[in-house]
């Protein structure tokens, strides 16, 4: 029991936007702790862009999920740009990729690393994450999770609250701030367990349970990334680099040369904010989508071959003849009339 002039006890969570983060708070709350929360920003969440701007998710609510718990939960969250320090997570992960590009285990390091800077620098006690032993295959694993621990320097101050009675009592256990009693002992890749607690604590809405956010998880975007890191002198990028590959068809023409072409008026428009830093084609003579040109044309049928491509996707493509404009950086134009490229000839190899 918690006398009346004990110190109370600070924890920051780290929040993913996640029904299991939004449990760990709410469990640790119950207890009179003062939560914050923290979400390193790091360019590769979905939420951030492609649920935003494709029409076809235009009935799904937009709200970034992260702020959204933090506000249902009545705690401050503190976002943090990490995009440059996340850079040498992903390119030389110690611990390797998941099934695509995905560095679950290093990145789970990283995030709980920052959030021990966080602490010390904000006077916090504690982290706690939503973590449940077994739920994935690479950071989340029993014998991975005390490799987070130990490589994060989180060691004695990381609390799992949906877990904590698989592992071992950390510290704000074994000195009392938190009670283990009143914690979980949640295993296993199954969701039920969280669904009920949710429900007791009369969560109705929240994200779809093991949806996960992050685009590295992705077999189609990963495939792009690799394209783009094989076709690219080095291996870096910046964060419009990661947000154009989830937009749009990319054809991967010839290795110095990929184009973009626009899905759906959503992905068009917000296509457009890149018109200053790529060479744009868009027709003229019938609606259809914008492309980006990532590259250079070093001949006039590389040029032709991507016209003609981009007249397919038009509502002129069962026409003899499309007109396009090719727009510089500078914004300068040029017109072009050139056939629609027939479906049998567009090679499967161009398209990533």
């Amino acid at each position: 029991m918690k006398q009346q002039h004990e110190k109370q006890r600070k924890a920051v969570a780290l929040i993913s936007g996640g029904l299991d983060s939004m449990l760990a708070v709410k469990v640790i709350q119950e207890q009179g702790i003062h939560v914050e929360g923290v979400n390193f920003f790091t360019g590769f969440c979905v939420e951030g862009h492609t649920h935003a701007v494709r029409k076809k998710h235009k009935d799904k609510q937009k709200r970034n999920n992260a702020l959204w718990v933090a506000e249902q939960l009545g705690i401050k969250l503190h976002i943090v740009d990490v995009v440059d320090e996340y850079k040498e997570i992903l390119l030389n992960p110690v611990h390797g990729y998941g099934k695509n590009v995905n560095p679950c285990l290093d990145c789970k390091t990283f995030m709980v690393k920052k959030a021990v800077e966080w602490i010390k620098e904000h006077d916090f006690d504690f982290i706690i994450t939503g973590e449940v032993v077994g739920q994935r295959p690479m950071s989340q694993r029993r014998e991975s999770m005390p490799i987070v621990a130990k490589e994060s320097g989180g060691d004695d101050l990381l609390v799992r609250p949906l877990s904590a009675k698989q592992l071992p009592p950390t510290l704000p256990e074994r000195e009392g701030w938190v009670d283990r009693e009143k914690l979980y002992d949640f295993s296993g890749r199954t969701r039920k367990p969280q669904m009920a607690l949710a429900a007791q604590f009369a969560f109705k809405d929240y994200a779809q349970p093991a949806g996960g956010c992050c685009m590295l998880t992705d077999e189609n975007y990963a495939v792009k990334l690799q394209d783009m890191w094989t076709n690219r002198p080095s291996r870096d990028y910046e964060l419009d680099d990661i947000i154009i590959l989830k937009m749009g068809r990319h054809f991967r023409m010839a290795p110095h040369l990929k184009i973009i072409i626009g899905r759906e008026e959503g992905e068009n428009n917000f296509m457009q904010g890149y018109k200053n830093q790529f060479v744009s084609i868009f027709p003229t003579s019938h609606l259809g989508a914008l492309c980006l040109v990532d590259g250079e044309f070093k001949s006039a049928e590389g040029l032709n071959q991507a016209l003609a491509l981009v007249a397919r996707y038009s509502q002129g493509k069962n026409s003899a003849e499309v007109t396009l404009s090719v727009r510089q950086m500078d914004g300068t134009e040029q017109e072009y009339t050139i056939a629609p490229m027939a479906a049998d000839a567009i090679k499967k190899e161009w398209l990533i």
